[in-house]
């Protein structure tokens, strides 16, 4: 059941990552639900080519919390992301970007949990005066478009692991529950997982995806030793690869149990692989 203590004014939020997959997401729901919405950006000509027109643009740096002083300005949430700079190194900067939030008057926080413990997400936790919270998604659905080349061109996916199990997750819906804990009163202090309303193997995604583009989809399985060639021959890097190997091979409970976070947060259920599938079936055909 969706938290009944809300706050149904307009809001300004700032929004750090807007241009990346859950940043969208993020600034899309915020804009529904009738919000105006800021994005920090590096690269303004990049954001407003991908953001809508009603978005203010704000150029600033993560990694250079001083650069934020003016974007921070009349907002009362903020979302952040953990990583920054152009190598998307974790951010050693939270303490000193809470601060200034803070002082300028922020009274909403959440942030976007990047896999693992990292320094901005627990300067965010061990903040004082901001409702936090840290937003936890599950495997994307749209992890599904690294597929797309193969299936375009071969009616195939080459991937280890087919017995996989997933909760996998809309990003529209990690976007609507940072929207509504940005806005709304009841979700301060909380860590919520967000998965999708199902659990599938990695041929129940295929065959999701070969119905919604209308032609089947063969899944040609590797062995460890092949995925990770083949992984190497796309350049990945070696602890991308090690944490591939892990999630895909190992995958932890949270990652595979369905949780009713989008539901009770955002009072909807979670979106299906389905509707993801048939929403995107275009990047799937020839």
């Amino acid at each position: 059941m969706k938290n009944q203590q809300t706050t149904t004014s307009s809001q300004k939020v700032l929004v750090s990552g807007a241009t990346g997959t859950v940043g969208r997401q993020v600034v899309a729901e915020l804009l529904a639900r009738g919000h105006a919405v800021r994005a920090l950006t590096r690269d303004a000509d990049k954001a407003r080519a991908v953001l809508p027109e009603s978005v203010e643009i704000a150029v600033g740096d993560l990694t250079d919390p001083d650069s934020l002083a003016t974007a921070l300005e009349g907002v009362t949430g903020l979302h952040l992301i953990t990583f920054g700079g152009a190598a998307f190194a974790p951010l050693e900067t939270g303490p000193r970007i809470l601060e200034l939030a803070a002082k300028a008057g922020v009274r909403r926080v959440t942030v976007l949990h990047g896999g693992e413990d990292t320094p901005l997400e627990r300067a965010v936790k061990e903040s004082e005066g901001l409702d936090w919270t840290v937003v936890m998604p599950v495997e994307f659905m749209s992890n599904a478009l690294e597929w797309a080349p193969g299936i375009r061109t071969d009616d195939e996916i080459r991937e280890p692991f087919a017995d996989r199990l997933s909760a996998m997750v809309h990003e529209g819906d990690i976007g609507a529950v940072a929207a509504v804990a940005l806005t709304e009163e009841g979700h301060g202090g909380q860590s919520y997982v967000v998965t999708g309303p199902e659990v599938l193997t990695l041929h129940d995604k295929i065959a999701t995806l070969g119905a919604a583009r209308g032609r089947e989809i063969r899944l040609v399985e590797l062995t460890e030793e092949e995925a990770v060639g083949q992984w190497r021959t796309a350049g990945l890097d070696e602890y991308v690869i090690g944490f591939l190997l892990e999630a895909y091979g190992n995958t932890p409970e949270v990652g595979r149990t369905v949780a009713d976070t989008v539901e009770r947060v955002t009072g909807r259920p979670a979106r299906t692989f389905a509707r993801w599938a048939a929403d995107h079936a275009d990047a799937f055909r020839a």
